[in-house]
């Protein structure tokens, strides 16, 4: 295990063996290190603190048990996506959950386990198939046709952790089943704190598309391509679209797209492609918004929303730092250990914990 994080670690520094030897302080040769991520040998406590030390990791990172393995790991990234960028990604998701496997056992709740089994679908054929499926799915989750106010916290409530974090640029979101001991410990889906209101929601629905569809039976289908239909589907239900403009369309105009891209949730270029694939505007018809005043569209945001008005206000996750908060209230963990999770200073925490001076006198 140890092997396998420092193997991590220095991809995500995007050191090589012998880069990564000539940083070292206490010094060690290239040929040790390999043989620390071959699991062939163990580092000294001083050769440790020094390996975290230049590789900008903690010791808890590299020493830590809670997580075997990434199972199933899809990332939601662009085509130039380098090595690199997707170590950083993995390694900045396996802090996080591991801090949030922490706090669960401090407060004694079990691993949530595998709790897509049941609604997972091994293999979809046609894109009508995959709307069918995203159908079933609102119907199972009981959320009717209505716009899903907050992804976070239907997610979080369906037992996935929801972390958002700083990660590379190229990549908006990734998911992943967290395994230990040949065991589900978490779900995950990661978005990115540098993509929009509109590109996280759409972000979390493709991630979690891929826990329910495993893959497609149609060459014309790419995963990918599935996982965005599928996302689409999810937060714009064709029935309830197609009551609210109608079908057969010649023309939807602006000031419809962006009206409906605040009602649901999503970009106004997602929409776009929506109101295509329900049959309001044909195939044709969004090519060529595509091709003339929705070309800038894939780039920026038409009437973009706020982040802390409408979908912005809700759409980020709860749970991780509500646990902490419970902890510390109840002092399960001190304020020093809460402060290191939330990753805040410890003035912060301990006015959060007391209040302000004036709730002193209450």
């Amino acid at each position: 295990m140890f092997g396998q994080r420092l193997r991590l670690a220095r991809k995500r520094a995007g050191l090589s063996l012998r880069a990564l030897a000539e940083r070292m302080d206490p010094q060690v040769t290239a040929q040790a290190i390999s043989k620390y991520e071959a699991g062939r040998m163990m580092p000294s406590s001083a050769v440790l603190v020094g390996l975290g030390e230049a590789l900008d990791v903690s010791l808890d990172f590299l020493m830590s048990n809670r997580i075997d393995v990434l199972d199933g790991l899809e990332f939601r990234k662009d085509s130039g996506t380098s090595s690199r960028d997707r170590a950083r990604a993995e390694a900045v998701l396996i802090d996080n959950l591991e801090r949030y496997l922490t706090i669960e056992e401090v407060i004694g709740i079990p691993p949530a386990g595998n709790r897509f089994e049941h609604c997972r679908c091994d293999c979809v054929a046609t894109e009508a198939e995959i709307d069918e499926r995203a159908d079933r799915l609102r119907e199972a989750w009981d959320l009717g046709m209505n716009p899903v106010p907050s992804l976070c916290a239907l997610l979080e409530e369906k037992g996935i952790k929801v972390v958002e974090a700083d990660l590379p640029e190229r990549i908006s979101g990734l998911a992943c089943r967290a395994m230990r001991q040949g065991m589900v410990v978490a779900d995950a889906v990661v978005v990115s704190t540098r993509t929009t209101v509109e590109r996280k929601r759409f972000t979390l629905a493709h991630e979690l598309a891929h826990k329910i569809i495993k893959s497609t039976g149609n060459p014309g289908i790419t995963l990918e391509r599935a996982m965005d239909r599928f996302a689409g589907a999810f937060l714009v239900p064709g029935r309830d679209l197609l009551e609210k403009v109608g079908a057969r369309r010649r023309r939807v105009t602006y000031y419809e797209i962006a009206r409906l891209k605040h009602a649901y949730g999503v970009s106004a270029a997602a929409m776009l492609v929506r109101l295509g694939q329900v049959g309001v505007l044909r195939a044709s018809a969004v090519r060529r918004a595509f091709a003339t005043f929705a070309r800038g569209w894939l780039t920026t945001e038409p009437e973009p929303m706020g982040d802390e008005q409408g979908f912005g206000a809700f759409e980020r996750p709860q749970r991780f730092r509500r646990l902490v908060w419970r902890a510390v209230g109840e002092e399960l963990i001190s304020p020093v250990r809460g402060a290191a999770l939330l990753g805040e200073s410890l003035e912060v925490v301990e006015w959060q914990v007391s209040g302000p001076p004036a709730a002193h006198s209450i």
